[in-house]
């Protein structure tokens, strides 16, 4: 399974929700599982990990690595199972870009935990918590549903006992 969290630069929310993801699946001993994340729009490509994003990881022991932002297109979306937005913003303009046969792929982050809102934005209001309190809330939703809604037919199929889903862990 390929997951893909997406952003307007891909400096800020996206980098943060892939390093969360990984972390929370390295923890279930889930290494099967590809994860990344990418820009919407041009105005950061090549660029770092936004400072307060990497300072907030450090502050959760979220281990990361120097990465780039990079621009999603069409056939690079085409190549993941789910592609995951953090607001309105990006869901329209993921809906613009994929292929149709490629929508159903597209959800909302904070959707996968039953809320109906947009992931705070620290480019804009400069808090950072915030932002790590929403997609430690989705990362943690989605995992339980990959653990057990997505892989549970697979692992029924080889004879394996489903594992149960992690618990919450808040810092």
């Amino acid at each position: 399974m390929k997951l893909l969290f997406v952003c307007h630069g891909n400096i800020c929310r996206s980098p943060m929700a892939e390093f969360v993801m990984k972390y929370l699946l390295r923890r279930e001993g889930r290494l099967d599982i590809i994860v990344d994340s990418a820009a919407l729009h041009t105005d950061e490509l090549g660029n770092g990990i936004h400072r307060g994003t990497r300072l907030e990881l450090v502050r959760h022991g979220i281990p990361f690595t120097p990465r780039a932002a990079w621009l999603l297109s069409a056939a690079k979306a085409a190549e993941y199972d789910l592609i995951i937005g953090m607001d309105g913003y990006n869901m329209a303009d993921l809906g613009r870009l994929v292929y149709p046969a490629d929508r159903p792929k597209l959800r909302k982050l904070l959707s996968f935990a039953g809320i109906d809102r947009d992931v705070a934005d620290p480019w804009y209001t400069g808090n950072f918590d915030e932002t790590y309190a929403d997609v430690i809330t989705g990362c943690e939703a989605l995992l339980k549903m990959v653990d057990c809604d997505m892989v549970r037919g697979e692992r029924q199929r080889e004879g394996e006992r489903p594992r149960e889903p992690l618990e919450k862990v808040r810092r």
